[in-house]
């Protein structure tokens, strides 16, 4: 990924690129419970991966995207609408284990577009928030992520084990789910 402009010395872009990396290390796990026929483990993997997102969306939807927009309305609009279409598919696993056959194949294949949507924003978005963003847009980003929240690293990414087609987590989440979007110590 993009080291090569500094803007990751910015705490706005470093988080980001933090949750970035959360997710590809998820989407490499995503692989291997697929690789293994591990459907649900797969499904579980889902949602964590949208835990992460959630936040980190509104940081980028609502902070990030609009000051560029004026300069790049047809790449943020192209971003925006990678989003809708990565939720789409992991939101089907919100509730649990999908009953569509075809649902792997299609979250392979979200997060495959999701994976090349992270290189286009650190390459891309991030080298144009550093060169373009005024003061106030980043106290906006601040605002908004203040709003939202964040994830920890260790509860994106806590240990499980798929026991009779029920989830099993383990971690630091004591009685309950993952929240999306609220802030996590």
């Amino acid at each position: 990924m993009c080291e090569y402009c500094g803007c990751q010395a910015l705490p706005q872009i470093a988080e980001l690129t933090r949750e970035h990396d959360m997710v590809v290390n998820l989407i490499g796990d995503v692989r291997t419970a697929h690789r293994d026929a591990d459907v649900s483990r797969m499904a579980w993997i889902a949602r964590r991966v949208s835990a992460v997102l959630v936040p980190h969306t509104a940081v980028e939807e609502q902070g990030l995207f609009p000051p560029l927009a004026e300069e790049f309305p047809e790449g943020m609009a192209a971003l925006r609408a990678e989003h809708r279409h990565v939720e789409a598919v992991l939101d089907e696993a919100a509730a649990g284990v999908p009953a569509d056959p075809v649902w792997p194949r299609r979250l392979l294949d979200a997060l495959d577009l999701l994976r090349d949507h992270i290189i286009k924003e650190q390459d891309g978005v991030f080298p144009a928030a550093l060169a373009g963003l005024s003061t106030e847009d980043w106290e906006a980003m601040d605002a908004v992520r203040s709003r939202v929240g964040t994830l920890s690293a260790d509860l994106a990414t806590t240990g499980f084990a798929t026991e009779a087609g029920v989830d099993q987590h383990a971690g630091s989440q004591q009685d309950g789910p993952l929240t999306p979007g609220k802030a996590a110590s």
